[in-house]
């Protein structure tokens, strides 16, 4: 979505994509709840991450618009994030807090990495 989009529309957009993600997992919430944080922490990120000329209007997050370094620091703590609340309210707490750790840190690598190859498969307009 582009950068400048309102938060509101980005957290129901996010609650839209987790609730059905959980109706089939059956996870009660988990997705929908981490996608919500996810959208609310995201403008504050790339508003850290602004590029010296600024961003252009509609401008949205991804390697063809801002290169592969912006791109992986966009990527990787968000997804970070993500699995972090993901994994550690399924574990219902921190009491396997290296094995979750574990999990999130090698989840987020691999997602990471299937991001940037989705990314050079389906290339913007800004490619060709």
């Amino acid at each position: 979505m582009p950068v400048e989009s309102n938060p509101l529309v980005l957290m129901a957009a996010g609650f839209l994509m987790g609730f059905v993600i959980d109706m089939f997992y059956d996870s009660l919430g988990l997705h929908a709840f981490a996608c919500v944080l996810v959208m609310y922490v995201r403008n504050y990120w790339l508003s850290l991450i602004t590029p010296q000329g600024g961003y252009d209007s509609n401008d949205t997050p991804s390697i063809a618009t801002h290169g592969m370094q912006w791109f992986v620091v966009y990527t990787i703590p968000m997804v970070f994030l993500h699995h972090s609340v993901l994994f550690f309210i399924e574990a219902g707490g921190f009491g396997m807090f290296w094995f979750t750790l574990w999990k999130v840190v090698t989840s987020t690598l691999f997602t990471s990495l299937v991001t940037v190859i989705v990314q050079y498969l389906f290339p913007s307009s800004r490619y060709r």
